[in-house]
């Protein structure tokens, strides 16, 4: 935040012009900058001696003096003679703008929620009946989108989600708040994480890369919230399967820029069937976490 005080009466220009620009992006126009640093630097001064200071015609100075009049930025003086302005304590012109902001920031937010409860009153679901045969998408680019439809997805499912990931797959926080939502209304998940450590966790306050006890902390993680769970050494695709009837491919590989991938959405029966029988011969090739442990020494 731009702070300004009684010490900065000589200002070198280039420094000047530094501070007009810092003014400017706060929401200043360039007379006004330049009027408020003389008032900072000038004391009582007449609007004459402001113009003179400022290097701005002397017309143009008495419309931005009754506005930081009116803003609560400076003091009127009337004198017998003339009147004169002084500017207020820098401090205080910070709190004025930043309740402006903040005023600004509560209107637009407000103006937003009523416009869009209006726009959710006219939003539907209802599928045309010309795009009920549409039955494959391609999600592409690395966006929020990409995990809006993963959990538009997950939230379809009705009685079981499989699924198999990598830890740098789609997993967010959001799509496991819908996995534990739907495993306490009595849905089942069952899941095989393959064994990577391409991933980092926070210790001590510190970023670090994981370690393999890291790993199996995070899968017991899923396990307390309701997954059952597998841990497989093969490198496994990230896929899930809803009710055997759908299914999400994410696509993730390391030598494919981040804006070039590309999720896929299956819903054909007959190709979830088999990648379903897929999964279970994952599943069936897969490790408890016991057995992993066990199997890494931890």
């Amino acid at each position: 935040m731009l702070k300004l005080s009684s010490s900065t009466k000589l200002l070198m220009p280039t420094e000047h012009k530094r501070l007009i620009e810092e003014l400017k992006n706060l929401g200043f126009n360039e007379y006004k900058a330049k009027v408020f640093l003389s008032l900072c630097k000038g004391g009582l001064m007449t609007a004459a001696e402001i113009a003179k200071d400022a290097k701005i015609i002397r017309g143009s100075i008495y419309d931005i003096l009754k506005s930081f009049v009116e803003k609560g930025y400076c003091n009127e003086i009337d004198t017998n003679r003339v009147l004169q302005y002084q500017v207020i304590d820098p401090d205080v012109i910070i709190d004025k703008i930043e309740r402006d902001y903040k005023d600004e920031y509560n209107n637009k937010l407000s103006q937003l929620k009523n416009t869009f409860k209006e726009v959710k009153s006219i939003y539907t679901t209802q599928i045309p009946a010309e795009d009920k045969y549409i039955n494959i998408e391609l999600i592409r680019g690395f966006n929020k989108h990409r995990v809006s439809k993963y959990r538009e997805f997950l939230l379809s499912a009705e009685e079981e989600i499989c699924g198999m990931y990598h830890i740098k797959g789609i997993i967010s926080e959001d799509s496991a708040e819908v996995a534990n939502e739907f495993i306490n209304k009595g849905g089942e998940i069952r899941s095989i994480y393959s064994f990577n450590l391409d991933f980092q966790v926070e210790k001590n306050g510190k970023v670090e890369d994981a370690r393999k006890d890291d790993f199996i902390k995070v899968i017991y993680q899923f396990e307390k919230m309701g997954e059952a769970v597998r841990i497989s050494e093969l490198n496994i695709p990230n896929m899930t399967i809803v009710d055997r009837q759908n299914v999400f491919i994410s696509s993730t590989d390391k030598g494919v820029p981040k804006q070039f991938q590309a999720d896929l959405i299956m819903r054909r029966s007959e190709f979830a069937k088999n990648m379903y029988d897929l999964f279970n011969y994952y599943w069936n090739d897969s490790m408890t976490i016991d057995e992993s442990k066990k199997k890494e020494n931890l």
